[in-house]
C-alpha cells in the first residue's frame, strides 16, 4: 500500500512492521512525531508492545538497554541534545552487544538555540561503537528499519538509523507500506541465545579486569569489522522481499567521472541533479552517495574514488579544529594508496539550505581549485 507520510512516520511504519516489544522515548523536536505515532499504535493495538514514558532521554536509553537485555525487541528515537543526554547509556548498549535500533533526526546541537539540521548529533558519538545508516528518503527510512533490526541482531550491536530533520523527519512523500506479515519472511522473531532469565542465570556487565577487558573490545571491533559485509546482505535479502535495494554507498555517474563530489542524506539528491546539468554542459563529474559511516565502507569508496582525478567532499558537519567529519574519512579511505587531490567544503550547518547553486558553486571550485591542501572550504559564510 502506498501512502503519503512524512518521514518520522516512515520510522515509525518501518518499527511497527519489524515488531519491536519495547519502545521508550522522550520527547524531542523535530524527533517527536516518530514516537507520538507509535504511541498511539500501542494503545489502538496495531502494534504489540509496551511503550514506557520515561523523564529524560538517559531514562528511554537505560529502558531499551534493560529490555534488550531481558531478550525483546527494543526502539527508541531522539535528536541533538536528546542524544548527547543519551551518551553514558550509548557506551553501555555497545558493551553489553544489545542490538537496540535508534533513530536520530539530525539536529543541530546548541548553543545558540537551533531547532534545525546538521550531523554534529550523530557524528559527536561516531566513536561509541554504534553502526551508523544516513538514509535519503522516507522510503529508505521505512525500509532501512527492519534491515537495521536483522543487522543488530545478527552482530548484537545496536544500530543508530540518522535522518535530515525537517528535509526528511516533516516532508512527505509517497512511501511504499510495508506490512508485518511480509517483513517476518525478512526479519524472524529475535531469539537471543543469551538474556536475563531467572532459570538461565548469567552474570550482566560485571566488573572486567585488565586481564580481560581488552579481547572484549577486540571482540566489539571485530563484530564491526564484519558489519559491512552483514548489511550489504541483509540489503541484498531485503531488496529480494521488497525489490529495493540500497547498498553501503551509491555511485552516480562515476564510472567516467574526473571530479566526484562526497555527499550523504539528502544532499544527496539535490547533488545527482546538478551532477546532470554539468554532464549536458560536458562537464566530467560524478557523486558518491555515503549511506553507511560506522563501519565506514573504505574499500567500497576507495573502489570507486581511485579513478578519478579529484575528490571534493561535502560535510554538514564539523570536527572543531580538525576538518568536515566524512572528509576526514574519506581521507583516510585514500590514504598511501592514491595521490588524489582531495577537498573538503562545509555547509549547510544550522539547517542552511544546501540549494543546486550551492552544490554548484562547490563543484565550481573544486574543479578549480589548485589548492587541494586547504582542507577546510566554508560556503556561505557571511564574512
Amino acid at each position: 500500500m502506498k501512502k503519503v507520510i512524512m518521514g518520522n512516520h516512515a520510522v515509525s511504519y518501518g518499527v511497527r512492521a519489524s515488531e519491536a516489544k519495547v519502545i521508550s522515548a522522550y520527547p524531542i523536536t523535530p524527533q517527536t512525531h516518530v514516537v507520538e505515532l507509535l504511541s498511539e499504535m500501542c494503545a489502538n493495538g496495531e502494534i504489540d508492545a509496551k511503550f514506557i514514558k520515561v523523564e529524560s532521554e538517559h531514562s528511554a536509553m537505560a529502558a531499551c538497554v534493560g529490555a534488550s537485555a531481558a531478550g525483546v525487541r527494543t526502539f527508541t528515537a531522539t535528536s541533538s541534545q536528546g542524544l548527547l543526554l543519551m551518551h553514558e547509556m550509548l557506551h553501555w548498549a555497545v558493551g553489553a552487544r544489545l542490538p537496540i535500533v535508534l533513530a536520530n533526526i539530525n539536529r543541530a546541537v546548541g548553543p545558540p538555540w537551533s531547532i534545525w539540521t546538521d550531523q554534529n548529533d550523530s557524528l559527536s558519538q561516531r566513536d561509541v561503537g554504534w553502526l551508523q545508516l544516513y538514509v535519503e528518503s522516507n522510503q529508505e527510512t521505512q525500509d532501512t528499519i527492519p534491515q537495521a533490526f536483522k543487522i543488530a541482531e545478527e552482530l548484537q550491536m545496536p544500530v543508530m538509523v540518522v535522518m535530515d530533520a525537517f528535509f526528511l523527519s516533516h516532508t512527505y512523500e509517497i512511501v511504499d507500506l510495508i506490512e508485518a506479515e511480509k517483513v517476518r519472511e525478512f526479519l524472524p522473531p529475535y531469539q537471543p541465545e543469551i538474556k536475563m532469565d531467572v532459570n538461565d542465570p548469567h552474570s550482566f556487565g560485571n566488573l572486567a579486569g585488565p586481564d580481560m577487558y581488552m579481547e572484549l573490545r577486540y571482540m566489539i571491533q571485530e563484530a564491526m569489522e564484519k558489519g559491512i559485509d552483514v548489511i550489504k546482505r541483509v540489503d541484498k535479502e531485503f531488496e529480494k522481499v521488497f525489490g529495493r535495494g540500497y547498498g553501503v554507498v551509491e555511485a552516480y555517474r562515476c564510472d567516467d567521472a574526473e571530479t566526484i563530489l562526497v555527499t550523504s542524506g539528502t544532499v544527496a539528491s539535490t547533488t545527482r541533479a546538478v551532477i546532470d546539468e554539468m554532464r549536458d554542459e560536458g562537464i566530467s563529474i560524478g557523486a558518491l552517495k555515503i549511506r553507511v559511516f560506522r563501519p565506514f565502507p573504505f574499500e567500497d569508496v576507495f573502489e570507486i574514488l581511485s579513478k578519478a582525478k579529484k575528490v571534493a567532499v561535502i560535510d554538514r558537519n564539523i570536527s572543531f579544529g580538525g576538518h568536515g567529519i566524512f572528509y576526514q574519512e574519506i581521507k583516510s579511505a585514500l590514504y598511501g594508496r592514491t595521490g588524489i587531490p582531495i577537498l573538503g567544503y562545509i555547509a549547510g550547518l544550522g539547517g542552511r539550505d544546501i540549494t543546486p547553486s550551492v552544490i554548484r558553486e562547490i563543484a565550481d571550485k573544486a574543479l578549480s581549485d589548485k589548492n587541494p591542501e586547504r582542507y577546510i572550504n566554508w560556503i556561505g559564510v557571511k564574512r
